[in-house]
């Protein structure tokens, strides 16, 4: 949810120059099933336009409703929202309201951070009450420095007539998407993760040199030979899909690799290519790691029957997904328990009494 949030905060710092009140609506707590997880939030405008989404739908209209009054008396406010009647999922939503009040300081304080890809929290002071309230608010927190409060209304202090809540959200780097290849194929890749949500960056031959208009989303081209190559602040939120359609090129940019330990690598072709590649590797490189050849999946992507560009892109994608969130690929219907469920998401939300 980081890119949301990232995304959420360059909008309100344009909006902040033209002079517009802007409102920020996060879902706190859930009660039975939603479409989306606690944690996720939205923008809104005064002249009725709005960044990111909560839900399906449904809920983003009532949200704006329920911001009016927010907008007039900058006083922040829960709303709650029975999705029993109107939506897919059989949940309650309790939704944070608050008027967004930052400095320019601020907002490239958090933007920055979140360019060198840092962990941070976004806290929430809530109550299950329905209203406005003084008490509650959200703050963004980053090691080692003073809290960032969106919004300057409210204090957030203990307040004996409120049973208040916190729910802290941890966020991670935006997932980056490195393509080394500059194919037909690479570009679709790099559209498709683009849209996902993912920061893509394309490695190219130094000989054929790419623009960014060649790659629908890219964020950043290397024109880089692997003897060259470097990239920097790469972590578990970073895979690598390697698709330069040439066995050398491949071989020589994949021990260009053996340093990193991102999340993933995704080689494409047959596995008998992957086995060729790696034993080469480990020719060159006796002493690679095994931890550096576990992270390496080829065929790249999922067995869901793919056969064109667009198709292979959705079954990589996949699989990062899976490999990345730790899951194992199955249909929903076959999962036991909530949808999002997981040791990991349960240990990032936590409502706790304050």
């Amino acid at each position: 949810m980081t890119h949301e949030f990232k995304e959420i905060i360059e909008t309100y710092a344009l909006v902040k120059q033209q002079k517009m009140n802007a409102v920020l609506a996060t879902v706190v707590e859930i009660e039975g099933s939603s479409y989306r997880r606690p944690g996720v939030g939205m923008l809104l405008l005064e002249d009725g336009t709005t960044k990111g989404a909560v839900s399906g739908g449904c809920v983003e209209k009532e949200i704006f409703k329920q911001s009016q009054s927010v907008f007039k008396t900058g006083t922040s406010k829960i709303m709650t929202y029975d999705g029993k009647y109107r939506l897919g999922c059989e949940g309650v939503l309790y939704i944070l309201i608050e008027l967004l009040e930052m400095d320019s300081t601020a907002t490239l304080r958090i933007l920055e951070h979140i360019k060198n890809r840092e962990v941070f929290e976004i806290s929430s002071v809530y109550t299950k009450t329905q209203g406005e309230h003084h008490h509650i608010g959200s703050s963004v927190q980053f090691l080692n420095e003073e809290d960032i409060k969106l919004s300057k209304r409210s204090n957030m202090l203990p307040n004996s007539s409120l049973a208040l809540k916190r729910f802290v959200s941890k966020m991670l780097p935006c997932f980056r998407l490195i393509i080394i290849g500059a194919e037909h194929d690479a570009v679709t890749l790099c559209k498709l993760a683009s849209v996902t949500g993912w920061l893509v960056e394309v490695i190219c031959s130094p000989n054929n040199p790419k623009q960014l208009g060649d790659f629908p989303g890219v964020s950043h081209i290397h024109a880089d030979a692997p003897e060259n190559l470097l990239i920097e602040n790469v972590d578990n939120q970073t895979a690598f899909v390697v698709m330069t359609h040439n066995f050398a090129k491949d071989l020589l940019y994949l021990r260009s690799l053996t340093d990193l330990r991102p999340a993933y690598i995704g080689l494409l072709g047959p596995a008998r290519r992957r086995e060729k590649l790696l034993e080469a590797l480990i020719e060159f490189n006796p002493n690679v790691s095994n931890a550096f050849l576990d992270i390496i999946h080829g065929p790249a992507g999922l067995n869901l029957g793919a056969e064109t560009p667009e198709e292979i892109a959705i079954s990589i994608i996949s699989e990062i997904l899976a490999v990345t969130r730790e899951q194992l690929p199955i249909s929903l219907q076959e999962k036991s328990g909530a949808i999002h469920d997981t040791s990991e998401r349960k240990s990032i939300r936590h409502p706790a009494e304050n």
